[in-house]
């Protein structure tokens, strides 16, 4: 009797090292990939705060050249819906591992062919076109990458720390930001004409090598255990928009106001609040970069903390602490932002986007895929990140400079902007259902 169960505790123990072994290997995979993957659409969002308005748009006044150099930003935003939709759809049909791959190709090749574009100084106003196009093929493809990544490993990983685990594919996409922010740091220190010239393409270029990583990893990670179950039974979804909207409308829109507040929020101080300091308060481009920089490197520490602190407090408890930090700091930072001084912009940039914007994004991890059912997932993530993006972060550094026109170049509507966004996510905390140790499986 004894013989046999020590049988079944030796069966039991090396199911658990496989399933462990498993759960370590999609989350470097993922965490890797995010990095590779995120690292494509920064380099886009640095080069628009910094460069593209002289390079695509030649001849318009500042303000102006921020507005349409922000306008073309957005277009990513618009295609990742119908990116979210196409590949959710996809990854509930046919697998998580798939869209992975997919989506990391898509990214990758627009990215490079970007590099690759001509100036409106070289063709006209088809260097615009083009730069457009290129944008919508990468939003498309970003679409459903931030649902996929995390999802899988939420997947995988033991309810008890799921948190802590779905968090760190984020944690990647830091990686992909400190990277990007990192490489254009090191190409400004080229002379200027250099720089404009040719210089600026080299992290575009660099491309070649995040395509060629992203897939070889990601092609080793095995399909998500809740998927498999769902295709062995056969219940996998053949509507999963239908079925998403029939069954789960309330936590669609929860989801969707939650978001609104992270997505919005980070792209003002990624992307609107570099241009802001270097083309208004004319602050050395540098700074700006700096500061994401270090705001990126301490997120790699903080999101993991804060999804750990989820699987301890609560998912509901932390969403409404990090959107409440972000809402309480934006006139703060916005004004540390005007002293020009080097070290408190940093700090400004620092606790915006580490504890605020990416602390909220943190507890997205786990949140979300417990949000809906298995059936429809990977559709009910990616549509409610993709469509409160083009609501929020897709639109916000173009608002932000509408409101910077309207004010004379004042900062408080901007920063009253901010605890809009965050507001908003504040809210839907209070009609969020508390998901932390539910069951995620069929």
């Amino acid at each position: 009797m004894s013989t046999i169960a020590n049988s079944v505790s030796d069966t039991a123990t090396a199911a658990e090292a496989v399933d462990k072994k498993d759960l370590h290997r999609v989350i470097v995979a993922s965490i890797a990939g995010s990095a590779m993957e995120w690292y494509d659409f920064s380099i886009y969002g640095t080069a628009s705060a910094l460069i593209f308005s002289e390079l695509f748009f030649p001849g318009l006044d500042k303000v102006t050249a921020l507005l349409a150099i922000f306008a073309t930003y957005a277009v990513g935003f618009v295609a990742r819906p119908f990116g979210g939709l196409f590949f959710g759809r996809v990854g509930d049909r046919k697998g998580r591992k798939f869209v992975l791959v997919s989506t990391v190709l898509l990214m990758g090749v627009s990215t490079l062919l970007i590099g690759l574009l001509p100036t409106y100084s070289q063709i006209g106003a088809w260097a615009t076109g083009l730069l457009v196009i290129l944008r919508l093929l990468q939003g498309f493809g970003s679409g459903a990458e931030q649902a996929g990544a995390s999802l899988i490993v939420a997947e995988f990983a033991p309810k008890e720390t799921r948190g802590f685990y779905a968090s760190l594919p984020f944690a990647g996409i830091i990686i992909g930001i400190l990277l990007a922010a990192g490489m254009f740091s090191l190409v400004q220190q080229m002379p200027h004409e250099d720089f404009m010239a040719w210089g600026w393409r080299i992290p575009f270029l660099f491309s070649v090598v995040v395509i060629a990583v992203g897939i070889i990893i990601r092609l080793r990670v095995k399909e998500s255990p809740v998927f498999e179950e769902m295709k062995r039974k056969k219940l996998a979804s053949k509507q999963p928009v239908k079925d998403l909207l029939r069954f789960s409308r309330k936590n669609l829109i929860v989801a969707c106001c939650l978001r609104i507040g992270e997505n919005g929020t980070s792209y003002l101080y990624q992307v609107f609040a570099l241009s802001y300091l270097a083309k208004v308060l004319l602050v050395d481009k540098s700074v700006g970069t700096m500061g994401l920089i270090v705001a990126a490197a301490l997120s790699v520490f903080t999101i993991p903390l804060i999804g750990y602190l989820s699987d301890r407090l609560g998912r509901r408890v932390m969403y409404r602490v990090t959107s409440l930090i972000a809402a309480l700091w934006a006139f703060p930072a916005f004004w540390l932002f005007n002293t020009m001084d080097s070290i408190l912009i940093v700090l400004g940039m620092v606790v915006a986007i580490s504890l605020g914007a990416f602390g909220m994004y943190s507890v997205q991890a786990a949140y979300f895929p417990e949000l809906f059912d298995a059936r429809y997932r990977y559709t009910g993530i990616a549509v409610s990140k993709e469509f409160a993006a083009l609501a929020s972060g897709g639109i916000a550094p173009f608002v932000a400079a509408a409101l910077l026109s309207w004010s004379g170049n004042h900062y408080w509507p901007i920063a009253a902007y901010v605890v809009l966004l965050a507001g908003i996510s504040f809210v839907a905390t209070f009609f969020a259902p508390e998901t932390r140790g539910s069951e995620i499986s069929i």
